[in-house]
């Protein structure tokens, strides 16, 4: 499916696959790896942008993937984000929904909703608060009323 699709229908909190349909180098071959691996991947969909405009252009509707943390000693040190546009030549697929009953922990920041955390439940989500010292964050329960959508909170942290 195209991006735009995985904009219009994925919800937050999805596994985004994302491929450019080539095959992947064998481990020899670092360079040509690394670059594969920048077009193949898999990461969880945390925000969605509408376009933006801008006095000269306009920039496309995207959405970001949270593809992973380094960390040592239980210290994250680094978030890996990739942001891809609505017209993205690659090829993306929904790998996996949130769960029915899982709660997303949102947070609106410049007009958008950004997940900040996708817990197994109501109490997971408000520890996972606690510990993070999110002030403002709200919570949503996948799969209530509209919690397919993000901007329906049911609860408020």
């Amino acid at each position: 499916m195209s991006a735009t699709t995985i904009l219009d229908t994925a919800p937050l909190g999805a596994l985004i696959r994302y491929t450019d349909s080539t095959p992947k180098p064998p481990a020899r071959f670092t360079k040509k790896l690394a670059a594969w691996e920048r077009s193949n991947g898999v990461g969880r969909l945390v925000k969605k942008e509408p376009p933006r405009p801008y006095p000269t252009w306009t920039a496309p509707a995207s959405f970001t993937l949270h593809e992973g943390n380094f960390s040592s000693d239980g210290v994250i040190l680094v978030t890996i984000m990739r942001t891809h546009s609505a017209d993205s030549a690659l090829t993306f697929e929904v790998a996996e929904e949130p769960q029915p009953g899982q709660v997303r922990v949102l947070l609106d920041f410049g007009g958008c909703t950004e997940l900040l955390h996708l817990a197994e439940s109501v109490t997971a989500a408000e520890l996972w608060i606690a510990r993070e010292g999110y002030r403002n964050a709200r919570l949503e329960i996948v799969g209530s009323e509209d919690g397919d959508r993000a901007g329906n909170a049911e609860l408020a942290a």
